[in-house]
């Protein structure tokens, strides 16, 4: 689980879940207009993260942001961090030793 503490909006935190497809698979706001975000729970379990975010982001509510919006953020970060370890995973492994044959 991925835990996210939003700016600007009534939700305190979102706690989300992303599966090894990038589909978003648990989402949970802590705080918030709680029927507003039942109903965006229920429509971005099951979809692919860069959908979510090209759905959410901009949107605006207040101070600029939203849930939804802050969401997005959220999962921008969650893919910027996974693609940075996978970078990294990828330099620490280095390349095949080679064998020389004469």
């Amino acid at each position: 689980m991925e835990a996210y503490r939003p700016e600007g909006t009534c939700s305190r935190q979102i706690i989300f879940n992303v599966n090894e497809d990038g589909i978003l698979t648990d989402l949970k706001f802590l705080g918030g207009c709680t029927g507003n975000l039942q109903a965006l729970t229920r429509f971005c379990l099951g979809r692919p993260i860069s959908e979510i975010i090209s759905i959410c982001s901009g949107i605006k509510c207040k101070n600029d942001t939203s849930c939804p919006d802050q969401l997005a953020i959220a999962l921008r970060r969650y893919q910027k961090n996974k693609e940075n370890r996978m970078s990294e995973i990828e330099r620490h492994r280095g390349h095949p030793r080679t064998l020389n044959i004469h």
